[in-house]
């Protein structure tokens, strides 16, 4: 993991946040961890704040899915929608094209300013990261119950912990659970 990439847990208020992205031979492997995450948020054990898909093929072509931060086309047709309509009703058929305009400005602008999820430095750094012929699952959480974490993992033998913020106690203790598939407990 490179020295100069931190990820700043006190984001949403000083709450510690944590990422962890642990790669898998298929994209059927990595759902499953995804789904086991979003189970894992259902009973308590995590807040999962996002989760960003990567694949990369065997050719080193990298398609991401992010749950959380819209993209820049989206925000644009919301915003033109809205400004639109804001537009119309003040300005009639001049204020529709003028709010159309405006609004799709602002919600690419918006969509590139604000990142309500895992930092794009991240999400940047994971594309570089997974190795070709792999999918990998990014989260962002936070209230993290780390035995259950570790507990779940253990679900998911050979695959491989590509990062994690977390202290070194419960670093070993995932790379053991991923690697055997049994969990240590601490």
């Amino acid at each position: 993991m490179s020295d100069s990439l931190t990820h700043d847990a006190s984001q949403d208020g000083g709450r510690p946040q944590t990422i962890v992205g642990v790669s898998f031979d298929t994209i059927f492997r990595a759902q499953e961890f995804l789904l086991a995450s979003h189970g894992l948020a259902a009973v308590g054990s995590l807040k999962l704040v996002d989760a960003v898909t990567i694949l990369k093929d065997d050719a080193g072509k990298v398609v991401v899915h992010e749950t959380t931060d819209p993209g820049p086309g989206r925000s644009a047709l919301s915003g033109a929608i809205w400004a639109g309509l804001f537009g119309l009703i003040l300005g009639g058929p001049v204020g529709w094209v003028a709010g159309l305009a405006a609004g799709a400005g602002a919600g690419a602008i918006r969509a590139k300013v604000v990142d309500i999820g895992i930092p794009d430095e991240w999400v940047d750094w994971f594309r570089q990261a997974v190795q070709p012929g792999t999918a990998t699952v990014a989260l962002l959480v936070e209230d993290l119950d780390r035995n259950a974490l570790v507990a779940e993992a253990a679900r998911f033998t050979g695959a491989d912990l590509l990062y994690a913020n977390l202290e070194p106690t419960t670093l070993a203790r995932l790379r053991d659970a991923l690697d055997a598939g049994t969990e240590s407990v601490s």
